[in-house]
C-alpha cells in the first residue's frame, strides 16, 4: 500500500496484520504509481483490522487522543517496509501550505518532471497509538494512505506515492490543489453565487457518494477538508478520521467530526452510526457555501446542540424515534417548537428574492434532518430538483479563479471567467477582477 516492494511484504508487516483474519498478501500496480495496492478484499480486511486495534485503544475522545502529542519511540521495523520508496529530496520543496492535526503540507516540484505536488509530512507523534508502538507507523496515516491509494475518483484527492526523508520523516505525495474551501471563503468579500454553489455541491456529493458506495465513512467533512483548484475542481481530502463500516453496524467512537459539523446523534452520544453523519456535515457545508459563515458555531457539545435546536427546533420521539434512548437525551434543552432555518438565508437587497430557493431550502432541510434514518443520502441528494432549476450549476471551466493561498502579500483577486450562458442564464461577460481590502487568509485547522 506504500512502496512497491516492502509494504506488501510476505515476511513483514502485511503478513502480521492479515494473518489475524486469514487474509493473504497480494500486490497491484493498477494506479500506475511507484507504489502498490492490495486487492480490494485485502484492503477492506486490513482497514477493519486497523479499526479494531483503534477501538481497543479508544477511551473516550478520539480526536483529543490524536491531538495530544506524546513522545513515542519509533519502531525501526515500521520503516523497513518503506525501503525502496523514492527520496523526498527528488522534490524541490517550495513553501509550506498548511499544517493540520496529522501533518504539515508543502507545495513542491518534482525535479524530474517539473510537476507541482503537495507533500504532506506524516506526524509520527500522534498520541497513544498501539499501532505506532508496534509497527512504527501511526494508525491515522496508514488509514488515510490505504483509502486514498485504493480509490480513484475526480472528487477525491489523489495520493501518488509515499516518499522518505531523513531519519523517520515520511511524506505523502498528493496532487496539488491551490486552495482549501475554508481559507478561500475567508478571503472572499461575497459568498459564492447559487450557480457556483451548485457546481461545488455536485462535486462534493459525487465524492461522498463514491465513499459511501465503497463502505467508507469520512467522519470529518468540513470546509477546510475540501480542496479547490483554478480549474473549478473540488476534492475531498484528509482521511485520517475515516473508516470502513459494515452493513451490520457495530459501536464506534462518537467523538469524531469537528464540532461545528458534527451530527446531533453524535453529539448525543450515539455509538452506532452510519453514512448519515457525513450527510449532516454536507448540509452544514452547503449552508456555509451560501452565506460564507458556519451554520452552527457551538463552543462545546451542549452549546452546539443548543444552537442546532434553536435553529431547527427541539426534536422529540415523534420527529426522531429512538431519541430518548441516546445517552445525552436526558439533558434539559430549551424547547423550541419551530424551524427557524429560513431566517439564516434572508432576501437579497437587489432582487428581493431569498438567497436560497424553496427547492434549495428543501434539500438543506433534508440534509439537516434530525432522524438519521430519514436524512437524505448522497445518491438522492444528487437527484434533487434544486440542481435542475435555474440558475443551473455553473460549468467547472467557468468557475472563478483565485491567486494561490500561500501568496499572502498579493491582493485577493476574484477573476470571473466568461459566464456560461447555458448554465447561469445570465449571458456572457468579460473577465473582471475585484480586489479586496486584505490579502488572502491562510486557514487555521
Amino acid at each position: 500500500m506504500l512502496c512497491r516492494n516492502n509494504l506488501i511484504n510476505r515476511e513483514g508487516f502485511h503478513r502480521e496484520v492479515s494473518d489475524r483474519d486469514g487474509s493473504s498478501s497480494s500486490a497491484s500496480d493498477e494506479r500506475g504509481y511507484s507504489c502498490s495496492s492490495a486487492s480490494e478484499y485485502e484492503l477492506q480486511n486490513d482497514a477493519m483490522d486497523i479499526d479494531d486495534i483503534r477501538d481497543e485503544n479508544d477511551s473516550g475522545n478520539e480526536v483529543e487522543q490524536i491531538d495530544r502529542e506524546e513522545p513515542t519511540a519509533t519502531n525501526q521495523r515500521g520503516f523497513n517496509m518503506l525501503e525502496g520508496c523514492r527520496s523526498v529530496f527528488e522534490y524541490e520543496r517550495l513553501n509550506e501550505i498548511n499544517e493540520g492535526t496529522y501533518g504539515k503540507v508543502y507545495k513542491a516540484r518534482d525535479k524530474k518532471t517539473g510537476e507541482f505536488v503537495a507533500l504532506k509530512k506524516v506526524k509520527m507523534n500522534v498520541g497513544r497509538d498501539k499501532y505506532l508502538e508496534e509497527y512504527g507507523f501511526p494508525l491515522t496515516s496508514l488509514r488515510e494512505i490505504n483509502i486514498l491509494m485504493s480509490f480513484d475518483h475526480p472528487s477525491i484527492v489523489k495520493v501518488k506515492e509515499v516518499v522518505m526523508g531523513d531519519l523517520d520523516s515520511v511524506f505523502m505525495v498528493m496532487e496539488y490543489m491551490e486552495h482549501d474551501l475554508k481559507g478561500l471563503m475567508q478571503s472572499m468579500k461575497q459568498p459564492f453565487s447559487t450557480s457556483e454553489v451548485k457546481c461545488l455541491m455536485l462535486q462534493l456529493l459525487e465524492g461522498v457518494k463514491y465513499l459511501h458506495d465503497n463502505w467508507v465513512l469520512h467522519r470529518d467533512l468540513k470546509t477546510s477538508n475540501l480542496l479547490f483548484n483554478n480549474q473549478g475542481e473540488l476534492k475531498v481530502c484528509d482521511f485520517g478520521m475515516s473508516r470502513q463500516y459494515g452493513s451490520a453496524l457495530k459501536p464506534y467512537t462518537s467523538l469524531v467530526v469537528t464540532l461545528w459539523y458534527r451530527a446531533p446523534e453524535l453529539l448525543l452520544g450515539a455509538k452506532k452510526y452510519s453514512t448519515a453523519v457525513d450527510m449532516w456535515s454536507v448540509g452544514c457545508i452547503m449552508a456555509e457555501m451560501l452565506t460564507k459563515e458556519p451554520l452552527f458555531t457551538g463552543k462545546a457539545e451542549i452549546d452546539q446542540l443548543d444552537k442546532i435546536f434553536k435553529t431547527l427546533g427541539t426534536p422529540n420521539e415523534t420527529i426522531w424515534p429512538g431519541l430518548s434512548k441516546l445517552p445525552g437525551a436526558k439533558a434539559n434543552f430549551v424547547q423550541q417548537p419551530y424551524n427557524q432555518l429560513r431566517k439564516k438565508f434572508p432576501f437579497t437587497p437587489f432582487t428581493g428574492s431569498p438567497v436560497l430557493s424553496d427547492s434549495g431550502f428543501d434539500l438543506l432541510n433534508r440534509l439537516l434532518t434530525f432522524d438519521p434514518e430519514k436524512r437524505i443520502t448522497a445518491d438522492d441528494a444528487l437527484n434533487h430538483p434544486w440542481f435542475n432549476e435555474v440558475p443551473l450549476s455553473k460549468s467547472k471551466e467557468f468557475m472563478p479563479t483565485f491567486p494561490p493561498q500561500y501568496a499572502k502579500n498579493r491582493p485577493n483577486q476574484r477573476t470571473m471567467k466568461c459566464l456560461d450562458s447555458r448554465s447561469s442564464g445570465e449571458g456572457r461577460q468579460y473577465q473582471t477582477k475585484t480586489p479586496t481590502d486584505t490579502g488572502l487568509i491562510l486557514p487555521s485547522r
